[in-house]
């Protein structure tokens, strides 16, 4: 069989400093292993004219939430595999901290929307120290608040059978990547392997994977 039928987004979410963007990368590479076309969407916070971290303003969270969905509609069309570092689910979070616990600009909806555009949602949960790395905030006290509400609101936005969590600690270079490919493969019903393509998987295993849904093993890397 060759090219997908429909194309499909998969994205990292969690608070900042938990490896998102190595595990985006590295779930990129096994897909484009498996023969499949892949598109990547960076952390477009880091555009933001209005400002970032403890200090940002609604504004300046809902510029960053607008731009989220705008990227997305931009780059989804192009490849069968859309992997993005970052949601609008945990843009979100960051949103409803600036606006003071209040959806001010009344986001909710449209958030609630576009989530159920994404095949497969990959949370990274935050195990790991921060680190500077000059643009995102150090600040644990920070990094919790958006873990607290991200816990509070995800359930909102996806349900279990696309949601699978992982420990940041657990990511790195030898992670595999596999069984979530094949996740991903089952929910939009395609084949992972395109035509042609060796199905090598590698040798070295990690501890299965958690799911949102406890009785969904897999074999093992965000």
């Amino acid at each position: 069989m060759g090219r997908w039928q429909r194309n499909a987004k998969v994205a990292f979410i969690g608070s900042h400093g938990i490896r998102k963007t190595t595990a985006a990368h590295g779930f990129a590479n096994a897909m484009q292993r498996a023969g499949r076309s892949v598109e990547y969407g960076r952390e477009v916070v880091r555009d933001n004219p209005l400002g970032i971290n403890e200090g940002a303003t609604g504004e300046a969270q809902l510029w960053v939430l607008v731009s989220q969905v705008r990227q997305e509609l931009m780059l989804a069309p192009k490849a069968e595999v859309l992997v993005l570092d970052r949601g609008v689910m945990d843009n979100y979070a960051y949103y409803f901290r600036a606006c003071g616990g209040d959806d001010r600009f009344a986001v909710a909806p449209l958030v609630e929307e576009w989530s159920k555009t994404y095949d497969l949602v990959i949370r990274l949960h935050p195990d790991v120290d921060l680190s500077s790395d000059g643009v995102r905030s150090t600040s644990d006290e920070f990094r919790t608040e958006i873990e607290h509400i991200l816990d509070s609101h995800l359930g909102d936005f996806i349900e279990e059978q696309r949601l699978v969590d992982v420990q940041a600690s657990e990511i790195g270079d030898g992670y595999d990547w596999w069984p979530i490919a094949e996740r991903l493969a089952a929910l939009v019903q395609e084949p992972l392997f395109a035509d042609g393509v060796p199905k090598r998987r590698p040798i070295r295993r990690r501890q299965p994977m958690r799911s949102a849904d406890s009785q969904l093993r897999f074999g093992d890397k965000s």
